[in-house]
């Protein structure tokens, strides 16, 4: 399977990258006042805590945004309101024809969104399509890949809506991509991007919005009792993590490639192949040669593999996760439901998931435990 992959960012890139957060930071923060654990309720001048509204300040300079809003429910709580901002039930908006992700295709049906399917793989296909149906209100785009073989390019696709139809908002979900590519979707020119913080190693349960000034008021006015705020010490907490995420992230990529590297130079004989998508995170998958994966991947549990996830790539994932496909990648390949394992080194050396891997199949295959 051919796999287009998102290119990441380098060691220094993500040096950079955190440096100039410091300096978003210390552009809007005293010494003093970023030792404040943060305030709570709704400031009324604000809406919002005020710790809050100097981290979305911080986080819409560093991101080139007009605006940026803190928000309940993680990615899928961030696009979720920005849809629900921007749209009413019944109306329509393009999407990539695959699977959509599933907590955000339920968010749509709930919204009541009718989405049109438009193959964004081929830009003529999404010409005609834009031209096609002038009724549609959203442009709805996921960075990462939505099957392992999508191949079409953020920036382009996003010059394309603006050039067909420059009337129509473009959301992007950059979950899994934020620290890891160079650019997210409002610094290539769309409208919104939305993800989470927390698998920014962030709070649990925070979501980010970027994006125009407008749609973000529109938030606010709908978000404006004091149980739905991001309260001021959560807001720090975010901000304080998303110091650290770009070098830890970089080094994570820089494991997942030595590790597909090696388990494709045969270390594991079992294994028949290894590739690297962009399926939700940037991580390894790995095909076996006998239909044993979900023995395997129980059995890297009792080895240390961390079989299941918490935020994907949160705070809590430690360990090598050792994991079934998506469900959206397996919508698109369901073959590989017996074959096919996911694998991220998270804060792991590409070694450790070696030997987890060789003990785990060893088990699986009734051949006791490698020596």
């Amino acid at each position: 399977m051919e796999s287009a992959i998102l290119p990441t960012i380098s060691i220094d890139k993500a040096k950079e990258k955190q440096f100039d957060l410091v300096n978003a930071i210390a552009s809007e923060f005293t010494g003093n006042a970023f030792f404040n654990q943060g305030d709570l309720g709704v400031f009324p001048e604000l809406g919002r805590p005020v710790q809050t509204d100097k981290v979305e300040k911080v986080l819409a300079s560093f991101f080139k945004a007009e605006s940026c809003a803190l928000v309940r429910g993680a990615g899928t709580g961030a696009i979720r309101e920005t849809l629900a901002s921007l749209l009413s039930a019944g109306d329509s908006l393009f999407v990539h024809s695959s699977p959509i992700y599933k907590t955000t295709n339920a968010s749509m049906s709930v919204l009541g969104l009718q989405p049109i399917f438009t193959d964004y793989n081929d830009l003529k296909k999404l010409r005609r399509a834009l031209a096609e149906h002038p009724s549609s209100k959203l442009f709805y785009v996921q960075h990462s890949r939505q099957k392992p073989d999508d191949t079409y390019d953020l920036e382009t696709v996003i010059n394309l809506v603006k050039e067909v139809r420059p009337d129509l908002p473009i959301v992007v979900d950059d979950n899994y991509t934020v620290f890891k590519v160079d650019e997210i979707g409002t610094e290539l020119g769309a409208h919104y991007s939305c993800f989470s913080g927390f698998k920014l190693l962030g709070p649990v349960g925070i979501g980010i919005i970027l994006g125009k000034q407008a749609g973000i008021d529109k938030f606010r006015q709908r978000n404006y009792s004091g149980g739905g705020q991001v309260q001021g010490y959560e807001a720090m907490d975010l901000l304080r993590s998303l110091v650290t995420a770009p070098i830890l992230i970089a080094v994570q990529n820089e494991q997942t490639e030595k590790l597909n590297s090696l388990l494709n130079s045969g270390v594991i004989p079992e294994i028949e192949k290894s590739y690297i998508t962009n399926s939700q995170s940037k991580n390894v998958i790995i095909e076996l040669k006998k239909p044993i994966a979900e023995q395997v991947i129980a059995a890297s549990e009792k080895f240390g593999g961390a079989v299941y996830p918490v935020g994907a790539e949160s705070k809590f994932e430690i360990l090598p996760m050792i994991y079934r496909l998506s469900g959206s990648f397996l919508d698109e390949k369901p073959e590989l439901k017996h074959t096919g394992i996911r694998i991220n080194p998270m804060r792991s050396g590409a070694e450790l998931v070696i030997e987890i891997l060789k003990q785990a199949i060893a088990i699986s295959t009734n051949e006791g435990a490698y020596r």
